[in-house]
Order: structure tokens, then sequence, then C-alpha cells
């Protein structure tokens, strides 16, 4: 094998490319191969069933299992893009509304955090800012993990809530809004240019989640970049602020990578303008086009670009995302 070679690890990145290819084959084969135990599985408890050996709530359980891993490999053979199979930078932001809609921010954090749980990702809060009374302003949540990004670009939109208000006194019933952006978090194997005549720093006193931890120096750091749009020439400023480390370097380093995952989302936003293939029904990120509803009262959470809909409102919100996600990977495949 080309990995056991004396000089394969000469060349680390290069090594590190292939190595990854080589995982990304063994979890296909292995995907593969329990797929095909949990059927072989289930002939075996139907061949039993008419013998009478086992029940047929033994037969139903194995179908439930086969059926399971069969929709997991299907959602897996949907993330064919090149950027599909990395980590993913997930930043919501509390639209008008003050409370409420902070509150329904935080409400939209907690829900993707109990997704990235059941999932196994690593996630990590690189700026999180506090609501005025309750909720939050704005967090960015880093998330590492095969396919992170391939499976949360479908939550790239704004997401409205419509409930009773516990902050209403009369108990009236209140629209909210939050926005989430989700870009590719990068990895050493995508080269980034970055011209750093173009980036300019802030420090600030950082705090964590929560009002917790306030430092007493000025380890909080705001980047500021001028890209510059290849095709157009058009100049907009791009503002990263990184609050994670207690070390103003170690938050000026992710800082850097977080900036990487945006340009390289803008590339490939501009490989998709020039090649005409820009998803049909993608919705920009402005407020008045969300891409789902949350309307608890109706015990109903809709996602508008594909119809799909469920009443149970509580599951969702505890990080059920999987068949909207399903959903949209199935519709945009389709219509690529």
């Amino acid at each position: 094998m080309r990995t056991q070679a004396p000089d394969f690890w000469e060349d680390s990145k290069l090594a590190e490319n292939q190595m990854r290819k080589v995982r990304s084959i063994k979890s296909w084969i292995e995907s593969y191969n329990e797929l095909k135990a949990a059927v072989d599985e289930l002939q075996l408890a139907f061949d039993f069933q008419k013998e009478g050996v086992t029940s047929e709530a033994e037969v139903d359980e194995a179908y439930h299992n086969a059926f399971q891993l069969l929709e997991k490999l299907e959602m897996k053979n949907m993330l064919r893009s090149e950027e599909d199979h990395l980590g993913a930078v997930l930043k919501i932001n509390a639209g008008a509304g003050g409370t409420e809609a902070q509150d329904w921010a935080e409400m939209l954090y907690r829900m993707y955090l109990r997704w990235c749980e059941s999932k196994g990702y690593k996630t990590t809060v690189t700026n999180w800012l506090d609501g005025d009374d309750a909720g939050i302003k704005t967090v960015t949540l880093q998330i590492e993990g095969d396919y992170a990004y391939g499976y949360l670009k479908s939550e790239n939109g704004v997401h409205r809530l419509v409930r009773v208000s516990p902050y209403n006194a009369q108990g009236k019933r209140m629209t909210s809004f939050s926005s989430v952006s989700v870009v590719p978090l990068v990895d050493d194997s995508i080269e980034i240019e970055i011209n750093t005549s173009d980036i300019t720093w802030d420090t600030f006193r950082s705090s964590g989640a929560g009002g917790q931890n306030v430092n007493k120096v000025e380890t909080g750091v705001r980047l500021h970049y001028d890209y510059r749009d290849p095709d157009t020439g058009e100049v907009k400023e791009i503002t990263i602020e990184n609050t994670e480390s207690r070390s103003q370097f170690g938050n000026k380093d992710n800082a850097i990578r977080l900036l990487k995952s945006q340009l390289y989302d803008l590339e490939l936003e501009r490989r998709k303008r020039s090649q005409s293939k820009i998803e049909a029904g993608k919705k920009k990120i402005e407020w008045g086009s969300q891409i789902r509803s949350y309307v608890f009262d109706d015990r109903r959470v809709k996602d508008h670009r594909t119809d799909y809909q469920t009443s149970n409102v509580q599951a969702v919100m505890d990080g059920d995302l999987d068949d909207f996600i399903k959903v949209y990977l199935m519709q945009s495949v389709g219509e690529e």
C-alpha cells in the first residue's frame, strides 16, 4: 500500500489528503457492510418468523434497524460537493424585536447544539454576545466533524417564530426572526490566499456564554478584512470576532481560520455564479424571506422551500432536524 511506503509522510499535506481519501473509502465500505448485515438479519428474522421461531415484533425491529441504516447511507450519498465533507461555521443573529427575538436566537442555538450532540460533532463557541435582558444577540459556533457542512447548509436563511410571548404582558401572539448563516470550516487541505495588508485588528475585553468569565485584559479580537470580488472588483469588509480563547494570540489564529472559511464560501458562490448553477429556490438571508416557520401554538414547523412539515415541535427544538435536512438535500440533488 502507498500509505506504508517509507517516504509517505515526507510531504505531510499530501499524505494527509491521501489518508482522508482512505478514511472516506473505509467509511463507505464499513457503512455498506453494516447495512448488508442488517438486511441479512432481517431476512433471517423473516424466515424464522414463518417457522414460528421469532415474533412479528422482532421482524419489525430488524426491519426498522435496516431501514434506518439505509436512510443514513442515502443521505450521505447526497453529499457529493467538494466542500460537503468539511466541518461548519454556524452563526445566528437575532432580528429586530428586542428580547423576544434574542430569546428566539438562543432557542435556535440550543436546537443546533442538541443536533450536533446527537451526531457526535465537536462544537466550540467562538463568539457570544448576550441579549439586553434575555437570550443572545449573536453567537458563532464552530462545528467539527465529517459532513457537518453538507448537512447544515440546509439551515442557511431566516427562521421565523410565532408564539404567545412570555415577555408580553398582554399575552399576545408575536412573530420573531433570526438569521442563520452556515459556511464550510476550512482545513489544511484547502489553500486560501489572504493579503495580510488588507487585515486590521481591534481588541476588547471578552466574556464567555451567559456573561461568565469576564476578562480583565483585552483578549477578544475583532478582525476586519477588505475583500475584493475578483469578478466585479467590488470591495466589502468582512468582520470576524473571536473570544473563544483566553489568549489573544489564540483568538487571532482562530479568527484567521474563520476568515479563510468565509473566503472559501465566497469562492464557492463565485464558482456557482460563473457556472449558472445557483440552487433553484435558494433564498437570500434577509428579513421577509424566511426558509422555515416554527408556529408553537399550532404545533407546526414548516420548511417553505420543500413544504415538509411536522407537528412534533418539541422534538425539532430538541434537535431532531434530520427529516428537514433529508428532504432539502433530496430536492437539491433532484434539481441539479
